[in-house]
Order: structure tokens, then C-alpha cells, then sequence
């Protein structure tokens, strides 16, 4: 995983949008390696991880219309139970600065939110596979595709 070290290389504050929980928990066998080392980072609290509760919206949508009950627990587990990941309210500093990327970038709302609340919790980096939030400039913003150590 010389790929991640190198890119979270100074990192000690990362935000992460939904896509590499998603991976994760759901064991997604393209990205399975790479999110396993960046949530291993978060667990040894080498690296801070942040998340705005957007993210828990985002991941039990589907379990909850499936029925899936253990695997709504799962992402509950894994977004409330680590002392090095914290799920964060959006407050009042988090929605203004996020309407100033919606209007910046024409971001959706979500996503807004999500960069927001890393920038307001001082993130030197944000975790995403949404390559349409690399415009973004006031965080450097990191793909999982681009992160991706391909065979």
C-alpha cells in the first residue's frame, strides 16, 4: 500500500465522503485493499478521520430499504465506535461555507456539505471516489481510482 502511505504522506487530519465506508463494510473487491488501509490508519490513530453525518444518511439508505438490519449495524459500528473517527454535526459554519462551494463549483448539496465539514475541521486531505470534486481547491481532494495500485 505504498500508494496510500505516499498520498497521506503529512495527512493527519483526512475527511472521507461515503464511497470508501461504502466499500469497506460492503467489501467491494476493487477498492477492498486500499479502504482496509485507510480505516486501518484512522484505528492506530496515525490519521484523524472525519465525516459529516450526511455519510450516515448515505449508507444506511439502502440497507433500511432492504431489510438489512446487519448491515445497517455494521455501519453504525464503524462510524460511531472508533475514538480516531469522528462523525460530525453540520453546523451552522459547516452549511454557509458549504452554499460557498455549491455556488463555487456547482457541487450538490451533499457533497458540499461533506468538503465543508472537512475544511472546518482542518483537513489536509479529503478521501473520495468522486472525481468531479477534484475542481475543488481549497482541499486537495484524493480518488480512490487514483490511489488504486493496479496489478
Amino acid at each position: 500500500m505504498g500508494k496510500v502511505a505516499d498520498a497521506l504522506k503529512g495527512v493527519k487530519h483526512l475527511g472521507l465522503d461515503s464511497s470508501p465506508f461504502i466499500y469497506f463494510v460492503e467489501r467491494n473487491p476493487t477498492y477492498l485493499d486500499l479502504c482496509r488501509e485507510v480505516i486501518r490508519l484512522i484505528d492506530t490513530g496515525t490519521i484523524i478521520g472525519y465525516s459529516s453525518v450526511v455519510t450516515l444518511t448515505e449508507v444506511l439508505t439502502l440497507p433500511k430499504r432492504l431489510g438489512r438490519t446487519v448491515l445497517e449495524r455494521e455501519y453504525r459500528e464503524l462510524l460511531t465506535q472508533s475514538p480516531f473517527f469522528l462523525l460530525v454535526p453540520i453546523d451552522v459554519a459547516s452549511a454557509e461555507l458549504a452554499a460557498e462551494l455549491r455556488a463555487r463549483y456547482n457541487l450538490r448539496t451533499p457533497d458540499a456539505l461533506q468538503v465543508a465539514t472537512a475544511l472546518v475541521r482542518r483537513c489536509e486531505a479529503f478521501l473520495t471516489n468522486d472525481a468531479r470534486l477534484k475542481r475543488v481547491t481549497e482541499i486537495r481532494v484524493l480518488t480512490l481510482d487514483e490511489l488504486r495500485e493496479t496489478p
